[in-house]
């Protein structure tokens, strides 16, 4: 019998946590048709020797809503075996949308997620008001990979209360409002509604986002409205300045809505934070709640180097971040200039924890896990310098090339890892699309292969490959997806495991008007498959965009 395509002899991990099996796959018409020993001839072939082969990973915080516009690559996540992508987390989203309100959301995900305003109004087609004309929208842009949508609370909120809903309570009436917009929007096949509560996220004006101070009844409200559909809430909490009552606002959306609840967590700097948060959420599990969290799985924070952002203030500092990279070689390779950036570095020392600033390496893939004889502190005293210095100096002797993480978030590894094997907390968070010219952790799924699994040992292949495919295709609501058995979508990768990682992150200016952003490739892919097309092969995208809408209505 002859198929579309054949995988022929990978070692397969289908996404169940089931022992891994050597065999084969065929695919026909975007689907799984067969497993096992395939007779006959494909009209492609891939040869999956010393191989693995996998699901399609599921990433579920992105903030790929405005560069889907015009990267429908959705790059790089692309690169890293994502076959779907979940976009609308943290509340911030571009629909429901009034004309008259586009330039108030776009400048909204600009300040809280760092994608220029005038990218997003230039790059969009805007042809929406509801979300699910959105959703419309996204699926004519015929992205690369499948892609699914959180309506958001912040502009959920705008569209029933205009300028009241930055900062007032909403009367039962708007509560109900947007209860319905929220559920018929899910109905309609969107993924499920998200919010934040996180006080750092603001408009333009410094006034924080529309919902992040509603009431634990509106979002009942909306829960109910979203569960009775079949959606997921999507939450970013403030853990750290009301646990008890995020906690306790979590239990009363699973209870509302009947379904999944999804949470944004960072392990913190000991066990006791972790452990409190997860004793609360076992509890809920316990009782029959369907609670959920994610974690970025490494340490994370700021990217800094010639090449994006500098540590220090000062005009000369200003002025060397305003020039292209080849100018700034030539200012910190010009004595003067170099001289008045130490003592503007000296006189206006940096904010940021030089003991948390960690070299990423001078190699092709970056290092995330080394530890305090990497610290741009340490490095700087063993060479009897200041942190300044030795940052200009790494600058100069790579060529503006050398890069350091400054790490805000799950510094202990053993605390991040004990939080990552929770039955409750998946691997993911990488913001993809999200704070492009400042972080880069959309290579988070490789990380766990090649970290978590290859040199530690934290999982099995067979639990990694999991916690990256059903186990948030699930959240997500696919009953379709994150599985290879026959009848299933046809999502997959080939995975040479060995060679398998990240590379070095770099600036590129690809965004609308030049904007830079991040990009990192991966290496070690043999071949992603979206929907039965071949979209990646040997690391490199094949251009192919086969992905489409997806959410809970096509489960």
């Amino acid at each position: 019998m002859a198929h579309e395509l054949i995988i022929r002899n990978g070692t397969l991990v289908d996404g169940s946590g089931s022992p891994a099996v050597r065999t084969d796959v065929a695919i026909d018409d975007g689907l799984v048709t067969a497993i096992g020993q395939i007779d006959g001839t494909g009209a492609d072939e891939i040869d999956a020797q010393g191989h693995i082969v996998t699901p399609g990973f599921v990433d579920v915080h992105t903030h790929l809503d405005a560069q889907i516009g015009w990267d429908p690559m959705l790059t790089p996540i692309s690169h890293h075996g994502v076959t779907t992508a979940l976009l609308g987390n943290c509340g911030v989203t571009f629909a429901p949308c009034r004309p008259g309100d586009r330039e108030l959301l776009a400048g909204m995900m600009e300040t809280v997620e760092d994608i220029p305003r005038e990218a997003i109004l230039s790059g969009l087609p805007w042809n929406w008001e509801s979300y699910s004309e959105y959703l419309d929208s996204v699926g004519k842009l015929n992205p690369a990979i499948n892609v699914g949508g959180l309506i958001g609370h912040c502009a959920l909120r705008y569209y029933v209360m205009g300028e009241r809903g930055v900062a007032e309570q909403a009367t039962p009436e708007e509560i109900q409002q947007m209860a319905e917009l929220a559920g018929d929007a899910v109905r309609k096949g969107a993924v499920g509604f998200s919010t934040s509560r996180f006080l750092g996220h603001y408009l333009p004006d410094g006034r924080h986002v529309p919902g992040t101070h509603a009431s634990h009844e509106e979002l009942v409200a909306i829960a109910r409205a979203v569960g009775d559909n079949g959606g997921l809430m999507q939450n970013v909490l403030n853990l750290g300045g009301d646990m008890e009552g995020e906690l306790a606002l979590l239990r009363k959306e699973a209870e509302a809505s009947g379904g999944r609840v999804l949470f944004s967590l960072t392990a913190g700097n000991s066990y006791s934070f972790g452990r409190k948060v997860s004793d609360a959420v076992r509890t809920m599990r316990d009782d029959g709640l369907d609670v959920n969290a994610i974690c970025i799985p490494r340490g994370s924070g700021f990217v800094t180097g010639l090449q994006c952002m500098s540590l220090w203030g000062g005009a000369t500092w200003k002025a060397l971040s305003a020039a292209p990279l080849d100018t700034r070689l030539r200012m910190i390779r010009d004595a003067g200039t170099r001289a008045r950036l130490l003592a503007e570095a000296a006189e206006k020392p940096t904010r940021m924890e030089l003991a948390q600033t960690f070299y990423l390496g001078g190699g092709d893939v970056p290092d995330y896990t080394v530890g305090a004889e990497q610290s741009l502190e340490t490095l700087a005293r063993e060479a009897g310098e200041d942190p300044a210095a030795t940052w200009l100096r790494y600058a100069d002797e790579t060529d503006g090339r050398a890069l350091f993480v400054v790490r805000f978030f799950n510094r202990n590894l053993d605390s991040l890892a004990e939080l990552i094997t929770t039955d409750y907390c998946l691997p993911s968070l990488g913001d993809a699309g999200a704070h492009v010219s400042q972080i880069m952790d959309s290579g988070w799924a490789t990380f766990v292969l090649a970290y978590w699994v290859r040199e530690r040992g934290l999982y099995t292949l067979e639990e990694a490959v999991r916690r990256l495919t059903s186990a948030p295709a699930r959240i997500m609501g696919l009953g379709d997806r994150g599985l290879l058995q026959p009848g299933m979508r046809a999502d997959l990768n080939v995975i040479d495991l060995p060679a398998l990682g990240e590379r070095m992150p770099r600036i590129v200016n690809d965004f609308p008007g030049g904007a830079p952003r991040f990009i990192q490739d991966a290496r070690g892919y043999k071949a992603t498959i979206c929907n039965g097309e071949v979209i990646l092969r040997d690391d490199a995208l094949t251009g192919s965009r086969s992905g489409r809408v997806v959410g809970p209505v096509a489960a």
